[in-house]
């Protein structure tokens, strides 16, 4: 019985220790292998003072050894904290503050970088996979493959340690971590891989970075089903013709991915002329796909069947909706379908009394999938759930506030709606409109600034922005995308930011964010149709 994640791998290279448990770039690594390499990670780890609970980072592009980390922090005890290669020192300096990180699993291409953060942060102590950074003890890879060893340290875990943190845009303007245990990340996979029906043949895509919460099935239901995972290597990820071809010659079974990276392969990834007959199962997930692009996919994939996943981070994937076919006369949206097993739907009202089938509300859920909660934030974990009486007030549900705004309609399937609040999603990635108005407020110059996302007509949206001056100081845009962008990841910088004399303004007061949205699409057609 699996109640550790990485028991998922020593199972799999106890039976099938030859059997590919991922590849990279060409190259390969057996569940053997990746078992014997993350025990001797987890040894290190411990050797360096790591400890159950503590947190550990992996700050590196996408490798073989990406798998090795995560596995081997868990090994250890430890829970993985993925740190955004991409993002800027400060956001990650924060991240590394906030929950504590002393250790991180890196390589030379890094240093530059670990060197900053470790300036920064004053805490970070142990660089793994680095072979040289004075003030910190380095280990590198070489010593990680020397020490692999045939068992883990001993480590008394319960299914309820935490696994992995998960950090998101917040509407502060800091980011929040998310955790997850054993058993909310257990749970996941192995509903994942039954309800797919993943096997030890299935080659399973991994799309998503691994700070992005799609990466959990790739690495851990996989692993559940003794597949194999083929990482995608992120420059490929940008060229939808080099991606069709690697799926192609991997021989992908099974693909997971946002929306968007699904819509560029249709378009520009020259699908109709690759040989995807491996290709069984299409999942997606991160934001609505556009039904009309969707239904052009069917078409082109007709011997794939699809399937809608749905979930914040907080609760990896709460329902799913497979996809059977699709009215030719209408491009309403598809469900986001009925909870995974061993997950309860609630949907309420303002008043957080329950409504009727049909009608909107809030969804909530609970069940094995849901995130143990915030580190760190009391506040945000007392407003994130909702308490439920039952059996005459002797005790309570718990349920996560998803935010997403639902209805149940007449087959139990479950269709959204929209967000509450002023999160959206854009090319699959969370963004908290707030915290692109906190960076950008916190240049001298700008007195205020409004955050807006304009439809980019390929199902996801653009993010576009607006500022007044201090006292009519010369701010420019390319000054200002450049501010934010040394803020925040770069899936949240702004595409275009104007500065404006003053803001339209509602009968309140308050800065007219959806006079300024209209203004910005009608450029933006204005500009497609000249």
């Amino acid at each position: 019985m699996l109640f550790l994640l990485p028991q998922a791998v020593d199972n799999a290279a106890e039976n099938s220790p030859e059997r590919e448990a991922v590849r990279f770039a060409g190259q390969g690594l057996t569940y053997g292998e990746m078992a014997r390499r993350a025990n001797g990670l987890a040894r290190i780890l411990h050797e360096q003072g790591a400890r159950r609970g503590d947190r550990v980072g992996i700050f590196m592009n996408k490798s073989l050894d990406t798998a090795v980390a995560l596995h081997g922090i868990m090994k250890a005890g430890c829970a993985y904290v993925p740190l955004d290669p991409f993002a800027p020192v400060s956001r990650i300096a924060y991240v590394m503050r906030d929950c504590g990180i002393r250790h991180i699993i890196t390589t030379d291409l890094k240093l530059d970088q670990t060197g900053l953060l470790a300036e920064d942060t004053g805490e970070l102590r142990c660089l793994i996979g680095a072979t040289e950074r004075e003030g910190l003890v380095c280990i590198s890879w070489d010593e990680v493959y020397a020490a692999a060893a045939d068992t883990a340290p001993e480590v008394a875990l319960t299914e309820q340690d935490l696994a992995y943190i998960l950090y998101t845009s917040g509407s502060t303007g800091t980011p929040k971590g998310i955790m997850h245990t054993h058993r909310s990340g257990l749970s996941f996979a192995i509903w994942a891989a039954e309800t797919y029906g993943l096997t030890p043949d299935d080659r399973v895509s991994n799309h998503a970075p691994l700070h992005f919460d799609l990466s959990t099935l790739d690495f851990f239901a996989t692993a559940v089903a003794a597949a194999t995972t083929v990482i995608i290597p992120e420059a490929i990820t940008k060229f939808p013709a080099s991606l069709a071809k690697l799926m192609q010659d991997e021989r992908i079974s099974v693909w997971y991915s946002v929306p968007f990276a699904l819509i560029q392969l249709m378009e520009r990834g020259s699908l109709e002329k690759r040989d995807l007959s491996a290709l069984r199962w299409v999942l997606f997930a991160g934001e609505v796909f556009p039904t009309k692009h969707l239904r052009n996919l069917l078409a082109l994939l007709p011997h794939a069947q699809f399937s809608n996943l749905y979930g914040p981070t907080e609760t990896n994937v709460c329902t799913y909706y497979h996809v059977e076919s699709l009215p030719e006369e209408s491009d309403e949206t598809i469900p986001i379908g009925i909870p995974c097993a061993n997950l309860e739907a609630l949907i309420v009202g303002a008043d957080g009394a329950p409504v009727a089938p049909g009608q909107v509300g809030e969804l909530l859920m609970r069940g094995g999938v849901v995130m143990l909660g915030y580190w760190g934030r009391p506040d945000l974990n007392e407003r994130g759930f909702f308490r439920r009486k039952v059996f005459g007030g002797h005790y309570e549900h718990l349920f996560y506030r998803t935010g997403d705004l639902v209805e149940q309609l007449p087959d139990g399937n479950l269709k959204y709606l929209g967000r509450k609040d002023r999160q959206i999603k854009t090319r699959g990635y969370r963004v908290e409109l707030d915290e692109i108005e906190v960076a950008l407020l916190s240049h001298e110059d700008v007195e205020e600034a409004a955050v807006f996302p304009i439809p980019d007509g390929q199902g996801s949206n653009l993010i576009e922005a607006a500022v007044t001056a201090k006292d009519g100081a010369p701010l420019t845009e390319e000054l200002l995308i450049n501010h934010v962008a040394a803020r925040l990841p770069i899936y949240a910088v702004p595409v275009k930011v104007r500065v404006l004399e003053m803001f339209p303004r509602t009968s309140t007061g308050k800065i007219n964010r959806r006079e300024l949205q209209a203004q910005a699409a009608e450029e933006a057609e204005a500009k497609a149709a000249a």
